[in-house]
């Protein structure tokens, strides 16, 4: 998996972006060192201009990428989707049983990330919590019904309805398969937070990821 991941381009919707950032150096700096800043500082506090200043560049460079921050956290969002779901496909698909399939992709979508050297501009363990603290921010906003329309959402849309069908296959009579695709990740991410700010209302802890939780909760349900 490791050497075909190496020789795929993480796919983002290109009306995210003006310039695919991928395409320079100084696009990759600049997803590489906004990344560390949004981390750092948080979205709220994250502009470009400050982001200028990391990287050594002027503001109006950073606008021929992006119209906004807004974007650029879309454009962040959806290449940590897209990468989810590349592991999601190649560490489920020789697997022998609906059940093993399904529990494997409960596993890539909940489990603490590591970095990947295939992508040597973007650290993924630092992206990670990102998507953990900022990824509503994506999308609660006035402009989600057009932006969805615009397929901004596609790639996250796409990992609910990989997992919808994998519920289906096990039990092909549950009603809420969407419903239920969509809470495992979303109930992820939320027990991640809940793991690193609020560990008293969760047992999920640094040795215990909400992997276990969720399938557990998942493979019950659909007995």
């Amino acid at each position: 998996m490791t050497h075909l991941l190496s020789n795929i381009k993480i796919a983002v919707p290109e009306k995210i972006y003006i310039k695919d950032p991928e395409t320079s150096q100084l696009g990759k700096n600049i997803i590489e060192q906004s990344i560390i800043l949004i981390n750092e500082e948080g979205f709220d506090n994250f502009n470009f201009k400050k982001l200028g200043v990391v990287i050594g560049s002027n503001e109006s460079s950073i606008y021929r990428y992006f119209e906004n921050k807004h974007k650029l956290l879309l454009y962040l969002t959806s290449w940590y989707w897209a990468w989810i779901e590349y592991q999601l496909v190649f560490e489920t698909y020789n697997l022998p049983t609906e059940i093993e399939k399904l529990t494997k992709a409960i596993e890539v979508v909940t489990r603490s990330i590591k970095e990947d050297s295939n992508y040597s501009h973007i650290n993924e363990t630092i992206l990670n919590r990102i998507i953990i603290n900022e990824n509503s921010k994506s999308f609660l906003t006035k402009e989600v019904d057009q932006e969805n329309k615009e397929g901004f959402f596609i790639v996250y849309k796409r990992i609910v309805h990989r997992l919808r069908e994998m519920i289906l296959a096990v039990n092909s009579n549950y009603k809420f398969a969407t419903s239920l695709a969509s809470t495992i990740i979303e109930a992820s991410l939320h027990q991640h937070f809940l793991k690193d700010h609020f560990s008293s209302i969760t047992d999920c802890n640094s040795n215990e990821d909400p992997t276990e939780f969720l399938s557990s909760l998942t493979l019950n349900l659909l007995k």
